[in-house]
């Protein structure tokens, strides 16, 4: 053995539980030295019924110096396909850190449905990633951050990987941002991307440019002497943001498809606002805002009588559309609290935060819309010419009336059953029922027809000690309507609180026994700040992807359920009808001892809607002292697999597996 440096052994026979194997091992070489070191990395065998016999990760780690590195990886298979990745990492403490991925992939795979005549599907992916972070003492007042995901939109069909093959979208963002005077102004670059692997379309916004500054008091005196005067509060403020996007499939890429495709648009908003002196318990404050949206494009949209469909025209240039608002709000807070003397419930407090607020904005934008015929009945209705912008468009009609919004808060104090200090002040606890309970909706004075807007409604709250989350909204609309257009009938005279257009509720909740033992959180293993960043994450996908080796033994068992629902109602792009999609799904994922030594565990993903299970993973782990052996099974979902892994827990030996896998594609 070198000190610190190397440490080389003779023949070894491995024992698992104290019981020999029929393996020896005819020497060892085990470095001591502590840091980075450059040298080959071993791969993993896997047999997958579509892509042959294959050997994944395999690959070479390269240190170039204190602050670059380089890990190359390649996934070879018996039929023909390959992946090879190229993942630069660099970090210069108090300065940056990034990561960059690059994967060029060539699939073939044997087609074994019978649709196609030939022997093999190919096709070649590339994907690249990038991530980087800005340490906030490099340069104060600066920021540059990127994280991109970007790539052929088969990617992800391809992959081994269950749970990225329902991944439909892949987005990125770089971002550089300033600010100045103790962030009273600031200025953002932004370059932002997102694709749908579904349709592969593939939409590019470059640049996106937000100045901002904070809300400053032109009255406000520089030395303070005395109260200040009411108007000192005045405030403006000022957002104005630039942006371009451009779209295209990746399937019939074209610079002309770029042009026809390119918008850019830009919002500026300088909103001004007074606080007023508190007048008891009320609160007002006036305000004035201004809108103004540049557009890139018009559409004049005609019905044709000859073809029986709707004629557009798309006008190209520079087009403005304006927007102005005068109001005054006013909040504030009622308490009710009701008391029992008996039971174990002591009290219950009804919190109520409403806000009432009056404001008038003027029609400045009628001439931007226009009256369209969508059939041949004399069913009319009024669109936008700014439809499809970068930038949205501006409502028409001026609008002068009440915005009503209630926001409630429910708490319960109750015995606390837990207590033992017997102290006064821990014999109750306070418990919240509802932490959120909103209602918004306003009525348009002035308007001749349709004066209420939809109503609002979203509910928050955690149940059983926090233990549940629960979140729901709903949108309400009390109006009839005739074939998509709503009609000047309110549903409340016939006894209906209204039509629910949207709605969604999502309940999520995590439990777990107490540990085996008093292990306190010192003793776990703390991951190493200095890992080069692609390799934190390598790990965190290989400890997604492999549960089974890494389930807490000191935890007998645990379990995480979530439950998602929601209800969409759009109208149809003929504006004759509705198009209702309800959306469902149930998310499981837990483990549980068998006996101290082994936990078994899963997570299956369950589309209630279609009474599919779209995924399902199975685990068994065995804990051996030094060893760890897991078996993994994934026998639903794009790719089916099974695999036996046997490895040491050592970190320096945990390369030395035995690996045997199976995958069966679909």
């Amino acid at each position: 053995m070198i000190t610190g440096k190397l440490a080389v052994s003779g023949p070894a026979i491995p024992e698992f539980e104290g019981v020999p194997m029929p393996i020896v091992i005819p020497f060892g070489i085990y470095p001591l030295t502590r840091g980075r070191h450059s040298g080959f990395l071993p791969p993993t065998f896997e047999q997958n019924s579509g892509y042959g016999l294959g050997f994944n990760g395999l690959g070479y780690y390269k240190v170039i110096n204190d602050y670059w590195d380089v890990t190359t990886r390649a996934n070879i298979y018996s039929y023909g396909g390959y992946m090879i990745s190229v993942n630069p990492n660099y970090y210069k403490r108090y300065k940056y850190r990034g990561s960059l991925n690059l994967q060029y992939q060539f699939t073939k795979i044997l087609n074994t449905s019978g649709i196609s005549r030939d022997e093999y599907t190919k096709s070649t992916t590339v994907h690249i990633g990038w991530s980087h972070s800005m340490d906030s003492k490099a340069r104060p007042g600066v920021s540059f951050s990127a994280n991109v995901n970007a790539g052929s939109t088969k990617y992800n069909s391809y992959l081994t990987n269950n749970l990225q093959n329902i991944q439909n979208q892949m987005s990125s963002s770089i971002t550089w941002a300033k600010t100045w005077d103790e962030g009273k102004y600031n200025l953002s670059l932004a370059a932002n991307h997102n694709q749908n692997n579904n349709t592969h379309l593939i939409n590019v916004q470059l640049p996106t440019a937000n100045f901002s500054m904070a809300t400053v008091n032109p009255f406000q005196k520089k030395e303070q002497v005395g109260k200040p005067k009411w108007y000192e509060n005045l405030g403006i403020s000022y957002n104005g943001t630039l942006m371009n996007q451009f779209s295209f499939y990746d399937t019939a890429f074209s610079a002309s498809q770029l042009k026809d495709t390119m918008l850019w648009g830009a919002q500026h908003q300088i909103p001004i606002t007074l606080t007023l002196p508190a007048l008891g318990p009320l609160l007002f404050t006036p305000s004035i805002s201004y809108s103004q949206n540049w557009y890139s494009r018009k559409m004049d949209r005609h019905w044709n009588e000859d073809s029986l469909v709707i004629d557009t025209t798309i006008s190209r240039g520079f087009f403005a559309a304006q927007q102005m608002s005068f109001g005054i709000s006013m909040n504030t807070r009622i308490f009710g609290t009701v008391n029992f003397k008996k039971g174990k419930i002591k009290a219950i407090r009804h919190e109520i935060r409403p806000t009432i607020s009056l404001s008038y904005q003027p029609d400045m934008n009628g001439q931007n819309y226009q009256t369209l015929q969508t059939d041949t009945s004399t069913r009319r209705m009024r669109v936008s010419k700014f439809e499809g912008n970068i930038v949205g468009a501006f409502g028409e009609g001026s609008f002068g009336g009440i915005n009503f919004g209630l926001d409630n808060i429910l708490q319960m104090k109750k015995v606390n059953d837990k207590d033992t200090t017997g102290d006064p002040e821990n014999a109750t606890k306070k418990v919240n029922l509802i932490d959120g309970l909103s209602i918004n909706t306003s009525y348009n004075m002035i308007a001749d027809t349709l004066k209420w807007s939809p109503v609002s409604i979203s509910m928050r709250t955690a149940l059983f000690d926090n233990k549940m989350n629960v979140n729901a909204s709903m949108t309400i609309d009390q109006y009839e309507y005739d074939r998509g257009v709503r009609v000047n009938k309110l549903l409340w005279k016939e006894g209906k609180i209204g039509s629910i257009t949207s709605g969604n509720i999502s309940m999520s909740t995590s439990f777990s026994s107490k540990k085996a033992d008093n292990r306190s959180d010192q003793q776990r293993i703390e991951p190493d700040p200095n890992m080069p960043y692609d390799q934190q994450q390598r790990q965190l996908q290989y400890v997604r992807d492999n549960p089974a080796e890494f389930v807490d033994f000191n935890i007998p068992w645990n379990l995480q359920a979530s439950f998602a629902l929601g209800f969409y109602r759009t109208l149809a792009p003929d504006y004759n009808s509705y198009i209702h999609q309800v959306t469902s799904s149930l998310n499981l994922n837990g483990d549980f001892s068998l006996t101290p030594k082994w936990k078994a565990g899963g997570s299956i993903y369950f589309d209630v809607g279609s009474q599919e299970v779209r995924m399902l993973s199975l685990f068994l782990t065995r804990e051996m002292h030094c060893w760890q052996m897991s078996i993994n099974v994934s026998p639903i979902g794009r790719f089916k697999s099974f695999s036996i892994i046997l490895n040491p827990k050592s970190g320096i030996l945990r390369d030395l597996k035995i690996n045997r896998s199976r995958s069966f594609y679909n």
